[in-house]
């Protein structure tokens, strides 16, 4: 599989639609158990294994999917390979009696799991930033403008979230009915990813001995343990700790050890090392970030855009952090609020939950604040005095050098749409999230004259261990649907017959792929259980496994009606990260791309303003056509 493929996985995957957030109760069929250690887990042991879908259904939708991307000559090299691959008796069906045999094996939970963790994120180099890590701006909290005051609200409700996850109490989450795996909760508190040759590992600490929270504040961290003489600290008294922390940390920044995290991931190896053997003392300071409950960013910028809020919660300076953390909670001056999450172990449906909840049970006033006193008695907030020699300053300087020339290359910015929203596009009779996935289309095509390789995340977490599956948007269909768009001979009721033609191969690819029946990670096993001296099958070398796997848009959603942001950046240079939210009265993108870049001796003109255009005028295109079929009352 590609560096490409593996990146959009890794950005398409923080997130799968929200359908996968539903509550609904579960299907009687499926069994409790007695044994579980809460009604968290409850459904966790008799959830279904990770099936291999059959080879002839993979290969069938495989060419299905590569057929809109080539030409007739390379399409019919592409069936040849696929021909030979599923021969009787060929190196196909040895792949897949492997992948089986696997898949069957009792001690191995998720045939997929182990492969996917190492060579999709711990082997993965490149730095979390930017390829890795995502983010949630939230809406604004008009009761809570100073920034400690802020921080303290959100900090109570993410360990109230916390502590509903210790004690197992967590409602699972549900999709139709089926219970979804809530494994991956575990790497969401006192976990930290750690920096090793030649792949990362994630380390989970205990959380009922690690009450702790880290707070950075002008590049200086701070432990702030949140519960004193047994008892947790109330939000007045978590203000009153931000607040000590920000006096104490004004007038100057301390040497930004958290920018280390921004680097190529062998880069940070070194510099940890080089961190620690300056001081033996280090190496503890280090633990106590890695160990703490989650990281609290408070912030002394000022956003005020849509763009300005995603940058500063997608990157802000590269300082004031510590990327490795999968939950940095992010507190601005005047009181904007938001998220960043490193994703390696847990993909974003779990962290949208927990920020939907943060964002929800602040707003609606379900949280106990307790009392208005703060105790006398409260230790003031421990500063994290890293000891510095000449060595860790250089690492320091280039990892900034890094980072800037990193963070000058990206470009991001935000299409609020109000045209309409969820509400209006189901009275179109259509899925919303399919009705996204073809303004994206129409966008693209309208941009670029072409279709090209698009990534939607799908999850799979009906499954025990499931993470996700690729959703491939563009199809025959699709190609027709733009097509007739933009043919001005062609009559309303023929694009509207295109579009949902498009719609319905979308939402059926879709819904295979939360069956656990897409193509790309049946492929990704096959080719993993390939033995080491055995000569790659034409199938993964043949130049349209490659390009269809080069994801050109890298798209997800997730929504919530309190965040005003979500986002990653795009998976190749040429390309687009497209995460968007549906609304029930709005839509919004959130566009990211490289700057004008060269490569291999061609320059690409990336234009993500013009893009964030196309996105509007499709968007509005699509509303006016389909408001033909609506009676006028029904019509915006």
């Amino acid at each position: 599989m590609s560096t490409m493929s593996f990146n959009s996985a890794r950005q398409a995957s923080v997130a799968a639609p929200r359908r996968a957030m539903a509550t609904a109760k579960p299907a009687p069929k499926t069994p409790v158990d007695a044994n579980a250690a809460g009604p968290m887990l409850r459904y966790q042991k008799n959830l279904p294994k990770l099936p291999v879908p059959p080879l002839a259904a993979t290969m069938n939708k495989y060419l299905q999917s590569v057929r809109p991307l080539l030409d007739d000559a390379d399409y019919e090299k592409t069936v040849k390979a696929v021909q030979e691959f599923q021969s009787k008796g060929g190196l196909g069906e040895k792949l897949q009696e492997r992948l089986v045999a696997r898949a069957n094996d009792p001690n191995i939970i998720n045939w997929m799991e182990d492969w996917w963790l190492d060579q999709a994120y711990m082997a993965y180099r490149d730095p979390v930033v930017i390829y890795v890590s995502y983010f949630f701006a939230y809406n604004d909290d008009k009761l809570r403008r100073a920034p400690a005051q802020r921080a303290a609200a959100i900090t109570t409700a993410a360990l109230e979230f916390k502590r509903q996850i210790v004690e197992k109490t967590l409602e699972p989450e549900y999709a139709k009915g089926e219970p979804m795996c809530m494994d991956s909760y575990k790497y969401m508190f006192n976990n930290c990813r750690i920096p090793v040759k030649p792949a990362d590992v994630e380390e989970i600490y205990d959380p009922i001995n690690n009450t702790h929270i880290a707070v950075v504040r002008n590049n200086k961290f701070y432990i702030v343990d949140t519960v004193h003489n047994g008892k947790q600290l109330s939000t007045a008294e978590l203000e009153n700790q931000f607040q000590r922390i920000i006096e104490n940390a004004r007038g100057s920044k301390a040497l930004p050890i958290g920018v280390l995290t921004t680097e190529n991931r062998d880069n940070w190896t070194d510099y940890r090392q080089t961190l620690i053997s300056a001081h033996p003392e280090n190496k503890e300071l280090l633990k106590q970030i890695e160990t703490s409950s989650f990281l609290v960013c408070l912030d002394d910028s000022n956003p005020v855009t849509r763009d300005e809020i995603s940058r500063a919660c997608w990157h802000g300076d590269g300082r004031n952090r510590y990327f490795d953390k999968p939950c940095q909670f992010i507190v601005f001056d005047n009181g904007k609020a938001g998220f960043n999450g490193e994703h390696s172990s847990m993909d974003g449906t779990s962290t949208a939950r927990l920020n939907d909840f943060v964002c929800t049970s602040i707003a609606r006033n379900q949280l106990d604040h307790g009392s208005e006193n703060v105790r006398s008695d409260l230790p003031a907030p421990a500063a994290l005095n890293f000891h510095i020699n000449a060595e860790v300053e250089q690492a320091v300087s280039k990892a900034e050098y890094n980072f800037d020339k990193l963070i000058a290359n990206n470009d991001l910015t935000v299409l609020a749409y109000h045209g309409y929203g969820k509400n209006q596009i189901k009275k179109f009779k259509s899925s919303p999230d399919g009705f996204m996935q073809m303004i994206i289309q129409l966008a693209y095509y309208r941009m670029f004259g072409v279709s090209r390789p698009t990534y939607e995340s799908a999850q799979t977490r009906k499954f025990q261990r499931g993470r996700t599956e690729t959703a491939r948007t563009v199809s025959t269909e699709s190609v027709a649907f733009v097509k007739t768009m933009e043919d001005n001979s062609a009559s309303a009721e023929q694009k509207i017959a295109a579009f949902r033609a498009a719609l319905k191969t979308q939402g059926a690819y879709m819904a295979d792929c939360v069956n656990a029946h897409g193509v790309d990670r049946h492929l990704f096993g096959l080719k993993n259980s390939l033995q080491p001296n055995e000569p790659k099958p034409a199938l993964f070398t043949d130049p349209a496994y490659s390009y269809s796997q080069t994801w050109y848009l890298s798209t997800s959603q997730l929504s919530s009606q309190l965040f005003t942001g979500y986002g990653w950046g795009c998976v190749i240079p040429q390309g687009y990260g497209v995460a968007y939210m549906i609304k029930d009265n709005s839509l919004q993108f959130n566009v990211a791309s490289v700057k004008d870049l060269e490569v291999g001796g061609k320059k690409y003109y990336n234009g993500t303003q013009q893009f964030k255009q196309h996105l509007e005028e499709a968007a509005s295109d699509l509303r006016d056509l389909l408001s033909t079929e609506l009676p006028t009352e029904a019509k915006l």
